[in-house]
């Protein structure tokens, strides 16, 4: 029979989006949105192009609907999530692992047929009176080395607007490749909504990856890093891609760091959510390339880097005028903002830590609220959530640079990790080779828990190089790819680690929130040869000298010897029970862990020790310069 999906779009569809879809001569991509149809059993079908008109009509459809509402500012909209979806939901997402098959221990899965029985049972009929949306996608530039066609259908315009903001338009890149297309695939439904447009049934919340086809599923829910399937969804599938092609997908920021004589050197830096991620990419006077999911490849033997994405889904909770002026000026300023689980009173959104004065009623993620407001565990409901968003695209800011869209993407000089820990790693050092730092600081990145993640806050673990969570192949195998991809450079970027949240006794940090700043250019420095360092057991770290000369330079602050050795002094006990820590869930949790790892820590471990023996528990800077 000839093209029997055909046939059946073209029953379902009207004469405008059938040609549309028409015009993709991919018989898998039929079959996907023709058994998504059958499945869902929605009302109408609706296929978006990358025409301005269909782009604007899903921004329209979602505030008509009430997914989103207008808010004071021109082009600001708000969308409230439901109380029990305010995050990325550890439990109930899943890889689905065929039978014989298995991934590391720390990662969660089911078994393939069951899960897909599961979910698909869940999405019968879920988008009865309601409208597919088909939506084309680029993960990375179009037209390049780094682009990953993408298909989402979704019964929600604001997933769809979201899309908008978000990603690359990717319904002539579909057109361009037609039969070559190998896309990941995503089929979302809210699932049972209230009068609000909030998903009701989180009991009956499941976000499947089935690796086997490159397709995520995801129901009763509405929290973007659970439906906007691009994200973190498709960052799982693109892992297990890279690994087979020799390539490497990472949860970073790029940005472009400025130096001596005009010179611009870009790194990338993994950070798990709530750990000052998006405050480095974003730091005043630099550029943001990206703030979440970068891309790297080989070109030359030189490491080429892309973002897979073009806007930001970003943490609103601490934005202010001081610390982000960038972001608060558009956040303040005409242009397409969508806030989510803010509080909103009289049309004008607020958020926890914006510095401002917050009203004591309005709207938020629980309805009406009101101060002292609880909810059924009797807690008291904030103003707005610490997980609250903001989406907006990158090309809004006035420090996007500007090689976003470079299909070759820009060549990446240091990369750097960072992790929530009050008590071991210093403010900033460098590894003393690839190998080094990606062990000591990326596959050792040990930070707590915090609100971006559903569950309990402030509690420490392993997230290895940030990424553990999305990690589809077995994560020794990760570590040794990172660790062969360097091998393959003629000179790879160097490696830092960074801590923002290192506390004094008495529980103070002893970094100011503008510090990081300093450490950033410290690393493009070093990358330059244009400043110093100690050697320590852990890592070089930076010369009083120089970031007192950087104090004064970036931040017009007298920078004090005592400041330095607070925040530099060798913390001997931390550093080895951490490194303990490190090795019990390597050796418990990854049977397929690299020698080297447990080689680099134990030298690592043996360093500590004899320098302990040699100065104390506590080594000042000043000791080992």
């Amino acid at each position: 029979m000839k093209n029997s999906y055909l046939e059946y779009l073209k029953s379902k569809l009207d004469e405008r989006d059938y040609r549309n879809l028409a015009a993709i001569e991919n018989e898998r991509l039929q079959a996907f949105i023709a058994n998504a149809i059958e499945l869902c059993e929605p009302e109408a079908v609706w296929v978006s192009t990358d025409s301005a008109e269909d782009i604007e009509y899903t921004r329209q459809m979602a505030i008509r609907l009430g997914e989103e509402r207008p808010l004071e500012i021109p082009g600001h909209t708000i969308h409230f999530d439901g109380m029990e979806d305010q995050g990325r939901d550890r439990k109930v997402t899943k890889y689905l692992v065929p039978q014989g098959e298995t991934l590391s221990k720390a990662l969660n899965q089911m078994e393939r047929e069951e899960g897909l029985a599961e979910v698909k049972g869940f999405l019968k009929g879920a988008m009865k009176g309601r409208t597919m949306i088909v939506r084309f996608l680029t993960l990375g530039p179009n037209n390049s080395p780094f682009s990953i066609p993408c298909l989402e259908c979704t019964d929600s315009f604001y997933v769809s607007h979201s899309l908008n903001l978000l990603y690359r338009p990717g319904y002539e890149e579909f057109k361009r490749l037609s039969p070559r297309a190998q896309f990941f695939s995503i089929l979302h439904s809210c699932g049972k909504l209230n009068e609000r447009m909030v998903s009701v049934e989180s009991a009956k919340k499941r976000i499947y990856i089935d690796y086997l086809t490159d397709t995520v599923y995801s129901i009763n829910t509405q929290y973007a890093g659970n439906t906007v399937g691009l994200k973190k969804l498709a960052l799982r599938l693109t892992i297990r891609r890279a690994d087979q092609e020799g390539w490497l997908a990472e949860h970073m920021f790029l940005m472009g760091v400025r130096g001596k004589g005009g010179r611009k050197t870009y790194f990338a830096g993994a950070f798990p959510s709530a750990c000052g991620k998006t405050s480095t990419a974003m730091l005043p006077g630099e550029t943001i390339l990206g703030d979440d999911i970068a891309y790297f490849r080989i070109t030359n033997g030189r490491c080429m880097a892309a973002n897979a994405e073009r806007g930001i889904f970003g943490i609103i909770q601490n934005v202010n005028a001081h610390d982000d002026p960038i972001i608060w000026d558009v956040l303040h300023t005409p242009g397409e903002v969508v806030f989510s689980n803010v509080l909103v009173k009289d049309k004008k959104p607020y958020w926890l830590g914006m510095k401002t004065e917050i009203p004591t009623s309005g709207e938020n993620f629980s309805g009406s609220w009101y101060k002292g407001k609880k909810d059924k565990r009797g807690a008291e409901i904030p103003p707005a959530h610490k997980n609250a968003r903001y989406c907006l695209s990158l090309k809004a800011l006035k420090n996007c640079d500007p090689e976003l869209d470079n299909p070759s993407g820009v060549e990446l000089a240091g990369i750097m990790y960072g992790g929530r820990d009050t008590k071991a790693y210093l403010p900033c050092q460098q590894g003393f080779s690839w190998e080094h730092g990606i062990i000591a600081y990326g596959a050792s990145l040990e930070t707590e828990t915090t609100f971006a993640i559903i569950g309990k806050e402030g509690v420490p673990e392993i997230n290895l190089m940030s990424i553990q969570d999305f990690v589809s192949i077995p994560l020794g195998k990760y570590i040794q790819n990172n660790l062969e991809f360097g091998k393959r450079l003629e000179s790879p970027p160097k490696v830092f680690g960074v801590n923002y949240f290192l506390k004094d006794k008495d529980g103070r940090f002893v970094n100011d929130l503008r510090d990081k700043h300093i450490w950033v250019k410290w690393m493009e420095l070093r990358v330059h040869g244009g400043a110093g360092a100690i050697k320590t057991p852990t890592g070089y770290i930076p010369k009083y000298e120089d970031l007192k000369r950087l104090f004064k330079e970036v931040l017009a602050k007298d920078y004090r010897e005592e400041e330095y050795v607070k925040q530099f002094t060798l913390r001997i006990p931390e550093n080895l029970a951490k490194i303990g820590r490190i090795v019990e869930f390597y050796r418990r949790e990854v049977t397929d862990a690299p020698d080297i790892l447990f080689k680099t820590l134990q030298e690592q471990k043996q360093t500590l020790e004899e320098a302990r023996a040699r100065y104390g528990d506590y080594v000042s800077p000043a000791v080992l310069a």
